[in-house]
């Protein structure tokens, strides 16, 4: 399994439960769902979330995923990014941790998603 993560407001989570999809609000603005592989997920929450309460972290099983996923890197850099290029399927989420910042605002790694970014990495 290819598991790929997306952070997002458990608000937005909890209406996408209920109509069946998530869409993030970029994939209205720049036409896709920013996600995350697992060893790049804390470097994006950091950069975008610092200090944000109230997330959820969705784990994807990338091979579930209904609409077209690319990994690539806009910004001209090697790290590529998985990019969902539609409306997530939520029966591809396979698991939703709560998501909250450390006392001085900044993220860590959920315990039970460590051995899975190591296991990407190699």
């Amino acid at each position: 399994m290819s598991t790929i993560l997306h952070v997002a407001k458990r608000e937005q989570w909890e209406k996408a439960k209920a109509t069946g999809s998530y869409q993030a609000d970029t994939l209205k603005s720049q036409g896709f769902i920013h996600c995350s592989k697992p060893d790049q997920v804390i470097r994006v929450a950091n950069f975008l979330f610092c200090g944000q309460t109230d997330l959820v972290l969705l784990c994807i099983d990338s091979r579930k995923v209904g609409a077209d996923i690319r990994d690539e890197n806009l910004e001209g850099g090697d790290n590529l990014f998985p990019h969902i290029y539609g409306p997530l399927n939520i029966d591809a989420v396979i698991k939703v941790l709560d998501f909250q910042p450390q006392a001085n605002g900044t993220f860590v790694l959920p315990k039970a998603l460590r051995e899975m970014a190591e296991e990407q990495q190699t």
